[in-house]
C-alpha cells in the first residue's frame, strides 16, 4: 500500500494496524520515502512472496481479514497463505487460447468455463469447508455444478476441470499442494501446463478420488478431455 506523507501522519494509527496485513510504502512528491513493516515477535505471521508460506498457519477468518483489507490476491491451501505474483507474457497467451477454446466449445451448454481471478473453496477429504477451508484462484476451471453459487454470487462447488499454467514461483505449488487438493476434493481433470517445454501434464481423477491416468501432451500432439467429449486442442496452438 502506498500512502502521502499527509495521509500517514493524520491517521498513523490507522496504518499501524494496517502493515500487519501489507507493507506500507511513505511517499513524498511523488516517490516513495520510506516503509513502514510489520515487526512480529517468533509465533506470528509476515508476508513472503509467491510460493513462499507464512510462518505459521493461520485460520479462514485472519485470511479474509487479510483479503479485504489488501488489494493483493492471495490463496490459503492448508492453513499456509500463499501472494500471487503477476504473471508473465507467456503465462497470460496460454491462458487466452486454452479460455478461447473453452469458450467456444462450452457456449450453450451447462457448464462453464471462468478464468482467473475467481475464488474456488475446497475441502479435501474433510467432510466441510470449516474443517479444512482452502481458497485458491486457478488460472481456468469448467464448473458444471452452477447452482452452488450463493446470494452472494460465491462459488462453494468442485470444479469438474481446472487448469493450472505453471511458472517459475507458482510451480511447486501447482505440482505438489494444488495437485494433492485438487484430487482430494474431488475435481475431475487437471491440466497442468508448461509453457518452459512446451508441454501440458494431463491428470485424471475417478469419482473416488484416486488417479486413472497422466498423459504428457507434446508439441505435435493434442490434449483431449477425459470427460468432456469432443473437447480437443492442440499443444501447438497453446503455445503459438
Amino acid at each position: 500500500m502506498r500512502v502521502n506523507t499527509s495521509d500517514f501522519q493524520n491517521a498513523f494509527g490507522k496504518y499501524l494496524a494496517l502493515v500487519e496485513k501489507e507493507e506500507i510504502i511513505i511517499v513524498k512528491n511523488g516517490k516513495g520515502v520510506a516503509k513502514l513493516t510489520y515487526y512480529s515477535d517468533p509465533d506470528h505471521f509476515y508476508v513472503h512472496e509467491e510460493a513462499k508460506q507464512y510462518k505459521r498457519q493461520i485460520s479462514y477468518e485472519e485470511y479474509m481479514a487479510l483479503v479485504e483489507a489488501s488489494e493483493q490476491r492471495y490463496e490459503l491451501i492448508n492453513g499456509e497463505l500463499y501472494l500471487l505474483a503477476s504473471p508473465d507474457f507467456r503465462h497470460q497467451t496460454a491462458i487466452t487460447e486454452i479460455a478461447g477454446h473453452f469458450y467456444n466449445f462450452f457456449k450453450g451448454k451447462p457448464c462453464r468455463s471462468l478464468t482467473a481471478p475467481f475464488d474456488v473453496r475446497l475441502f479435501g477429504y474433510a467432510t466441510k469447508f470449516v474443517e479444512n477451508p482452502n481458497v485458491v484462484q486457478p488460472d481456468i476451471v469448467v464448473i458444471c455444478d452452477t447452482d452452488k453459487v450463493d446470494e452472494k454470487r460465491k462459488y462453494w462447488g468442485v470444479p469438474t476441470l481446472v487448469v493450472e499454467v505453471l511458472s517459475p514461483s507458482t510451480r511447486n505449488k501447482d505440482l505438489v499442494a494444488k495437485y494433492n487438493l485438487y484430487l482430494s476434493s474431488g475435481v475431475r481433470e487437471y491440466w497442468l501446463v508448461d509453457p518452459e517445454n512446451k508441454q501440458v501434464n494431463h491428470f485424471s481423477f475417478s469419482e473416488n478420488r484416486e488417479v486413472l491416468s497422466l498423459t504428457t501432451c507434446k508439441a505435435g500432439e493434442s490434449i483431449e478431455s477425459t470427460v468432456f467429449s469432443g473437447l480437443v486442442i492442440p499443444i501447438d496452438v497453446i503455445f503459438s
